[in-house]
């Protein structure tokens, strides 16, 4: 009985083996796509929308460019204008399309004051930007603010236009 056996599992070894070199490695079967025929549907059942020619890829949006706000002396509260909505718009749409990119809010301020007192001014700045993005539905978790402070100025300091520049937060998407 054990010999039949042996010769048994020895018989579908050969000839699965025997089967995938014919197939396979002859013939060349295995690697061409599976090809299938249907049957035709009917007219009441078709759908009268043609799906196949419109792609089904969800179309990328672009990175929103960079938003600078600008704020007043010693001021960091921000009142919402048509700039910011839309910036909202296209960077909710890139941060829901793209789950590990970040919102970022960078404060900064102008030299006046002392750095300690700039650093604290340049994070409310940043915060007041970032109540206005999670009341306008962006998750807190989506949101990353820091402050600068004075460190990190565009414009020159020993004027008054270009003290004006440097009282700005500055929004960015960081993938």
């Amino acid at each position: 009985m054990r010999i039949l056996l042996i010769g048994f599992f020895a018989l579908c070894a050969w000839s699965a083996l025997a089967t995938y070199l014919y197939v396979c490695k002859i013939k060349g079967l295995c690697d061409e796509p599976a090809t299938m025929q249907m049957a035709s549907a009917s007219n009441s059942y078709v759908k009268s929308a043609d799906t196949l020619s419109k792609p089904v890829v969800q179309e990328q949006t672009v990175i929103p460019e960079d938003l600078v706000i600008y704020f007043g002396f010693d001021k960091s509260y921000f009142n919402s204008n048509s700039e910011a909505d839309k910036y909202f718009v296209e960077s909710d749409k890139y941060l829901n399309q793209n789950s590990k990119t970040k919102l970022s809010i960078t404060g900064h301020t102008d030299a006046i004051g002392t750095d300690g007192y700039n650093q604290a001014l340049g994070f409310r700045r940043a915060q007041s930007l970032q109540h206005f993005f999670e009341s306008k539905g962006i998750p807190a978790n989506k949101i990353i603010i820091e402050s600068k402070g004075e460190k990190e100025p565009v414009a020159d300091n020993n004027t008054s236009s270009g003290r004006a520049k440097n009282r700005r937060t500055v929004i960015t998407i960081k993938n």
